[in-house]
């Protein structure tokens, strides 16, 4: 015969303090024994750079899926915003210009030609993702250290101006944008931005995943989400600038932010005794001769992309003033060697992501 606990008249269908008891020893016995987080690290090389995910998941399976699924987002996105790859949208869509053809854009690539238009429009060209021909010309230079040719600079500036990349809606969903190339032998260049935008979409799969400890880098450039377990931050450092009187380098604490940074530490060439910068100034069509190392901070990783050239070709004067205006939580830092005079700036907020001393 079942026994039947009561006390002072309750009614059985009333919970027991015992049972009570029980049910919160089951849900803390529950809670202690979920796998702890751990750290998984992956590697592979994606858009022509070296590419890393650091995760925090309760196992090795659950973390290697959901990098897999990172990669392939990442060279879906290659096949979309690739220059290098004939065969890619943008490639596709740069072979139609002059031609008066309206082209139907996919997702990633109409998000990205509007993000910068934008910033072109914000900039007066500053940043301009039409100085394919130039870069070409400049990539040329670098092989066989030597100038490009004034005459061919010439040719190229007639396809080069963001106002001859025409962007209208079209009210399909599945195409939101068309674009029209207005001028012959144009060449769209996303380099400045595209990769920004690939670790911001990186981001996005790993939180649609659950995942929300993570760091996902390209290229020296990442976004990161809520911090490793027990810390106040993703602990990077800024390098600095290589020359000998420059400045060490910075220590940040990094959390649901995106950190992009632009330079000619490592692509450029020296030609007649200056130093030329793979930045090319859209205005000019000759690489940037400023030597400079710029660091945005801010929450879209395809934005400080683009921000951190268009830093780079304006200088921190006027850089500054349009991030202070236009980009509100954009944080910069920018180290430069105009002819042997060394500057160091800041925007009044980036302090606040460094380490403590």
């Amino acid at each position: 015969m079942p026994v039947r606990l009561q006390t002072h008249g309750s009614s059985s269908r009333v919970p027991s303090a015992w049972g009570l008891l029980i049910l919160l020893v089951v849900l803390v016995t529950g809670c202690v024994h979920r796998a702890p987080l751990v750290r998984y690290e992956f590697q592979r090389p994606q858009m022509g750079l070296p590419f890393r995910i650091v995760l925090y998941a309760r196992d090795a399976q659950r973390a290697t899926n959901v990098a897999e699924a990172v990669w392939d987002r990442i060279a879906d996105l290659n096949s979309s915003l690739s220059d290098y790859d004939e065969n890619s949208e943008l490639s596709r869509l740069s072979r139609t210009s002059g031609s008066g053809q309206r082209v139907l854009l996919g997702w990633d690539l109409g998000i990205v030609l509007q993000e910068a238009e934008r910033i072109s429009r914000l900039s007066d060209g500053a940043f301009d993702v039409t100085v394919g021909p130039y870069v070409q010309l400049w990539k040329r230079a670098r092989r066989q250290r030597e100038l490009p040719p004034a005459d061919r600079l010439e040719a190229a500036r007639a396809s080069v101006g963001w106002q001859f990349v025409k962007l209208e809606s079209t009210g399909i969903s599945a195409h939101p944008l068309a674009a029209t190339l207005t001028q012959p032998n144009m060449r769209l260049d996303l380099g400045g931005i595209a990769k920004g935008y690939a670790l911001e979409k990186a981001a996005d799969v790993l939180r649609e995943h659950g995942i929300t400890r993570f760091l996902v880098s390209g290229g020296g450039d990442m976004v990161v989400g809520e911090p490793p377990p027990g810390e106040p931050g993703w602990r990077v450092e800024v390098g600095a600038l290589d020359v000998s009187n420059a400045p060490p380098a910075r220590k940040l604490w990094l959390k649901q932010t995106a950190l992009v940074t632009s330079g000619d530490r490592f692509q450029r060439v020296e030609i007649g005794g200056v130093r030329y910068s793979h930045i090319v100034d859209p205005h000019t069509g000759i690489g940037l001769t400023d030597h400079s190392l710029v660091t945005l901070i801010g929450p879209r990783g395809m934005t400080v992309d683009a921000l951190s050239k268009l830093v780079s070709v304006l200088g921190p004067d006027r850089g500054f003033n349009l991030l202070e205006r236009h980009f509100p939580g954009v944080e910069a830092l920018c180290a430069r060697q105009p002819a042997d005079r060394l500057e160091l700036r800041e925007t009044p907020g980036f302090r606040r992501w460094e380490v403590p001393p």
